[in-house]
């Protein structure tokens, strides 16, 4: 055969495999439409209103401001011929199979409370898809309580109001509408600001819908943005996944806000403060001054109460979180006579929280039971009769099966696990861009 058949045999092959790409991803393509019509076709709702990609194009003049981006899609600022201003979330085509947009329209569509965002409409014009929303001016919560400008704080009876309004979002979310809807997302950068710093939750990508009586839902990956998953999200033996898991989140966004810093931060230089949620139980515990910044005692005592009902909400077992209704309440009532909930940390009796362990320790600790290549050479030259069966990798928690089974995340996270290591249990954490891994242990 000479060169030039092999190469044109070769080329040939090219051809093929790559048009079978493209009809497969076409096929593919196709499918998640005609899924998405047939949802749509079933919705029959008047509201919110279908728009042509056209339609899009002339709503945000042909793409011109752009707001931000993330991982499902790209937000641009738009106005209708009314002078009225929308943000329009293009979605990528390249993410998900339509499961995102039909959880959005589908649980929006049903929604109406001043705290959540309103759907103003949609698109699905063949293959492009995308989401129109008022707009909402102030941006998200995020820009205020993770800056470094101070002249972006917003005060703390503000902060009170925002707390508040969230809460009543999330309540209505699981007792006002017909089906209890879950979001599975709570957080800072889903919770925008109107003008008036009203806020409004948004981006129900990952919700699930279930009966108002159901105590439980099914899930088969962990959803979420890391850092505001609840611990029975990754593993049953916390408890079931539920609206209690929305509460978690609920409380890690409070404490946030109180702290105005993400509650895992390696790069201070006291480890008591790495994890935040800790250390702030601690200093409450003590009766000890919060360290955040404060102009008198009202503001410190807005900022005790938003601390301690955070700390009631982020228990690890979900029947010992209040519900949001119970946590309006709180969050309305009398902060005098909130009580300090049970230390979350002390659950499991801990005696160390370590949220940076550097991952060539790590490595060396978990590698410890492996044997070396060389006797793994040595074990397959050998008699197979002689070989014996090694200690049970899969750990056992309390008697349970073990967790450290890399439950993978659909939020661009790797892996998360929990397993055993020296006698203590321990949570971890790969795919972080970083030198660290992420995790939290703790001890029999």
């Amino acid at each position: 055969m000479t060169i030039v058949s092999i190469l044109g045999s070769f080329l040939l092959t090219l051809v093929v495999y790559a048009l079978y790409r493209v009809y497969s991803y076409d096929k593919t393509e196709k499918e998640n439409q005609a899924r998405i019509e047939t949802f749509l076709e079933d919705y029959k709702a008047l509201k919110p209103t279908r728009y042509s990609y056209n339609d899009v194009k002339r709503i945000t003049n042909q793409f011109t401001e752009k707001l931000g981006q993330g991982a499902y899609g790209t937000v641009f600022k738009g106005k209708f011929s009314n002078e009225i201003h929308v943000a329009v979330k293009i979605l990528n085509s390249s993410k998900g199979n339509g499961e995102e947009f039909i959880n959005e329209v589908g649980t929006m569509g049903r929604i109406h409370h001043v705290n959540v965002v309103r759907l103003v409409g949609f698109c699905a014009d063949g293959f492009r898809r995308a989401l129109v929303y008022e707009f909402l001016p102030n941006d998200s919560l995020e820009k205020f309580i993770s800056s470094v400008d101070s002249n972006r704080f917003l005060g703390w009876e503000k902060l009170q109001d925002i707390a508040l309004g969230i809460a009543k979002g999330i309540e209505y979310l699981h007792q006002g509408c017909d089906q209890r809807i879950l979001h599975f997302d709570i957080k800072p950068h889903n919770i925008l600001l109107d003008q008036n710093f009203n806020p409004k939750i948004s981006d129900f990508g990952l919700a699930k819908l279930c009966a108002k009586d159901q105590s439980a839902v099914s899930m088969t990956t962990a959803r979420g943005t890391m850092g505001y998953i609840a611990p029975e999200v990754f593993s049953r033996n916390f408890g079931s996944v539920s609206y209690k898991s929305d509460v978690y989140s609920f409380g890690i966004l409070l404490l946030e806000m109180v702290g105005g810093r993400k509650n895992v931060d390696v790069t201070v230089e006291n480890t008591s403060q790495i994890y935040f949620p800790e250390w702030i139980y601690n200093l409450l515990e003590q009766k000890e001054d919060l360290r955040v910044y404060v102009e008198d005692n009202e503001d410190a005592k807005i900022a005790k109460n938003l601390a301690i009902v955070g700390l009631w909400c982020i228990q690890w077992h979900p029947v010992d979180r209040p519900s949001m209704k119970v946590v309006v309440q709180m969050l309305e009532g009398e902060g005098d006579k909130l009580t300090m909930p049970p230390n979350p940390f002390a659950s499991t009796n801990p005696t160390r929280i370590n949220v940076s362990m550097p991952a060539r320790r790590l490595n060396q600790e978990l590698e410890v039971d492996r044997p070396s290549m060389k006797v793994v050479v040595q074990m397959l030259e050998g008699e197979g009769d002689k070989l014996t069966m090694p200690p049970n990798p899969f750990v056992r928690i309390n008697g349970k099966k073990s967790l450290f089974d890399g439950k993978r995340l659909t939020n661009n996270m790797d892996k998360f696990g929990v397993g055993s290591m020296h006698d203590e249990k321990v949570f971890v954490v790969s795919g972080i861009p970083s030198q660290h891994l992420v995790g939290v242990s703790w001890s029999n």
